[in-house]
C-alpha cells in the first residue's frame, strides 16, 4: 500500500464520521442550514424585499418567498451580472455558470466562494465514501479523467463566467494534479470531436483508474478507444476501478458499458448541478443517492402532481415520503432563493434521507392525462433490456398524437440500438407492460382503447450524436432529453432514423 492509498484511508475515516454527525440529525441540521442562511443574506436586495430579517419559521418563509424559476428569478440576476453587490448573496459572486436555457437563452447562475467550496467537497466526499466503505484505496495511485467542459473563462464586472464543469478544473487539489487528465490544452479544446480524439491520445497508454462523466460522452470516448486499439477498455487499463457519473440514469447504458469494458466496475452516482450539489451514492449494495443536509442548501419539496395548482404546499424534509413524486426546491448560500430547480425526486429511506432522480417537472409525457415520468421510462427500459439482451446508445420517447388513417395515438419510443433484441416483440411487450405497471393512468388509457401500445422507430448509427451535433448541443454536459410532451426531439431525428 502506498503512502497516498494509506493517507486516503484515514482521510475517508475522518470524513465519514463528519458526514454521520449530520446524518444522525438531519431535521436539526437543516434548520440550522436555514437560519444561516436567512442571517447572511438578510442586508442584501433580495433580504429586505422580502423581510428576511422577519422570517423566524418555514411558514414565514413561505408567505414571503414565492418559488421562482431561472425567468422569474431573472431580473435580481441581471443585477448581478451588472455589476452590483448585496443582491442575492453579500457581495459578488466569484462565478457565473453559464447554461443554456431552453427559454431564456443564456441563463448565469451565480456560484460564490461559499457554494463553491461545498461543490468540491461533495465530490471528493463521494471517492472518500467508496474508500471507507469498501476498504479499496489503491485506485488512488493511477490516473483519473473527467470528461468536461472547456476551463477557460471569461470575465465580465470582476465576475469570471463559464461551465460548471470547467470552473470545477481549476479546484481539482494539488496532491491530485499529477493523477489528472487530459492535459490543460486538451481540455480547452471546445470542438467535442476533436477533444475526444486527442483525450483517447492522451490516455490509451496510461494506468487510467478513475473515469468520471455523463454517461453518454463517456461512451463516445469508450467506442474511440475500443475502434483505435481494437481492444475493450478493461484490457486497456487492467486496474480501471470507478465509473463516476450524474446528469443522467446509467442503467439504460449500463449493458453497452459492459461490453465495452469487457467486465463489470463499481460505479458512483452523483447529483450535481450549477445551481448545487446535491446527493450522492453512498453505498455499492443499496440503491439511492445520500441527500446532503450539510452544504449550504435549505431543502423544500412540492408534491408533482400539486405542483402547476394554485398555491401548492411546501413542505420541509420532516414531512416528506417515501415513494411520492417531488419538485424540489432549494435555497443556497449562493443566492437562489424558492429556486425551482426542475428535477423532480422520490424519497427511497427516510432513515437516512436517501433519493433517487425521477425527472424534470417539464419533461413528461401527458398529452393524454397519462403522466408519465423519466423515471417509468427509464426502468421500463432497463427490464426490456434485460429481458431480450439488447444494448442501446440511446433513447428518447415523444407521444404520437395524430398517427395515420385510422390508428389510435400512441407513445414512439425513438431507440439506437447497439444491438437489437433478441426478440423484438418481447422487447415491445415489455416496455409497455413495465409502463402500464408503473403508471396507472397510462393502463387505464391502454385498457380504454384511447391509447394504443407504444411503437419503436429505430435511429442509425451515431444518429443521437448527429442530431446533438446539428443544434450545437454535441458533448459536454450536455444530455439528450430523455422524454418531452411534444414532438420537436422526435422530429428533429426524423433525418437519423433508419
Amino acid at each position: 500500500m502506498s503512502i497516498k492509498s494509506f493517507a486516503a484511508k484515514i482521510f475517508a475515516g475522518i470524513v465519514a464520521k463528519k458526514t454521520a454527525k449530520w446524518v444522525q440529525n438531519p431535521i436539526t441540521t437543516q434548520d440550522k442550514v436555514f437560519a444561516f442562511l436567512l442571517s447572511q443574506a438578510k442586508d442584501t436586495s433580495f433580504g429586505k424585499n422580502h423581510n428576511f430579517s422577519q422570517i423566524k419559521s418555514h411558514a414565514d418563509f413561505v408567505k414571503n418567498v414565492p418559488v421562482r424559476d431561472y425567468e422569474e428569478l431573472k431580473s435580481y440576476v441581471e443585477k448581478v451580472v451588472a455589476g452590483e453587490s448585496d443582491v442575492l448573496w453579500p457581495g459578488k459572486p466569484a462565478y457565473f455558470a453559464k447554461t443554456s436555457g431552453t427559454t431564456s437563452g443564456a441563463k448565469y447562475i451565480p456560484i460564490t466562494k461559499e457554494s463553491i467550496k461545498y461543490q468540491v467537497e461533495a465530490s471528493r466526499n463521494a471517492i472518500l465514501n467508496y474508500i471507507h466503505e469498501t476498504g479499496r484505496a489503491d485506485f488512488v495511485d493511477g490516473k483519473m479523467i473527467f470528461l468536461q467542459g472547456s476551463p477557460v473563462m471569461k470575465e465580465k464586472n470582476g465576475i469570471k463566467i463559464g461551465r460548471l464543469s470547467g470552473i470545477s478544473a481549476h479546484y481539482v487539489p494539488n496532491y491530485l494534479q499529477k493523477n489528472r487528465l487530459p492535459s490543460w490544452e486538451t481540455n480547452c479544446l471546445e470542438d467535442w470531436d476533436t477533444k475526444v480524439n486527442e483525450v483517447v491520445k492522451e490516455t490509451v497508454d496510461q494506468d487510467m483508474t478513475i473515469i468520471a462523466g455523463i454517461p453518454s460522452w463517456v461512451q463516445t470516448y469508450f467506442e474511440k478507444l475500443n475502434s483505435t486499439t481494437g481492444k475493450k477498455v478493461g484490457q486497456l487499463f487492467k486496474n480501471f476501478e470507478l465509473f463516476i457519473y450524474g446528469g443522467v440514469n446509467y442503467e439504460p447504458y449500463r449493458a453497452k458499458f459492459e461490453n465495452l469494458i469487457g467486465k463489470r466496475v463499481a460505479s458512483i452516482e452523483l447529483f450535481p448541478a450549477s445551481e448545487g450539489f446535491f446527493a450522492y451514492q453512498d453505498s455499492q449494495t443499496e440503491k439511492g443517492m445520500l441527500l446532503l443536509l450539510n452544504s449550504g442548501i435549505f431543502y423544500e419539496f412540492v408534491k408533482a402532481d400539486e405542483f402547476f395548482v394554485d398555491n401548492p404546499k411546501r413542505i420541509t424534509l420532516k414531512d416528506v415520503e417515501v415513494g411520492v413524486n417531488y419538485v424540489m426546491i432549494i435555497s443556497t448560500n449562493a443566492g437562489l432563493w424558492g429556486y425551482n430547480l426542475g428535477d423532480t425526486i422520490q424519497f427511497i429511506s427516510l432513515e437516512p434521507y436517501k433519493i433517487i432522480v425521477s425527472g424534470r417537472i417539464k419533461h413528461f409525457i401527458s398529452a393524454f392525462g397519462e403522466h408519465v415520468i423519466g423515471k417509468e421510462v427509464e426502468e421500463a427500459m432497463r427490464l426490456a433490456i434485460e429481458e431480450t439482451d439488447a444494448r442501446i446508445n440511446e433513447f428518447t420517447v415523444a407521444p404520437q398524437i395524430n398517427p395515420k388513417g385510422e390508428e389510435l395515438p400512441y407513445h414512439e419510443w425513438l431507440i439506437e440500438f447497439e444491438q437489437l433484441p433478441t426478440d423484438l416483440e418481447k422487447f415491445i411487450d415489455t416496455l409497455d407492460t413495465s409502463l402500464q405497471q408503473q403508471n396507472s393512468y397510462y393502463f387505464d388509457l391502454i385498457k380504454g382503447k384511447i391509447l394504443q401500445p407504444l411503437k419503436i422507430t429505430k435511429i442509425k448509427k451515431d444518429g443521437f450524436q448527429e442530431y446533438m451535433k446539428s443544434i450545437g448541443k454535441l458533448g459536454g454536459q450536455n444530455k439528450v432529453q430523455r422524454l418531452s410532451n411534444d414532438r420537436k426531439v422526435a422530429d428533429g431525428l426524423r433525418e437519423f432514423r433508419v
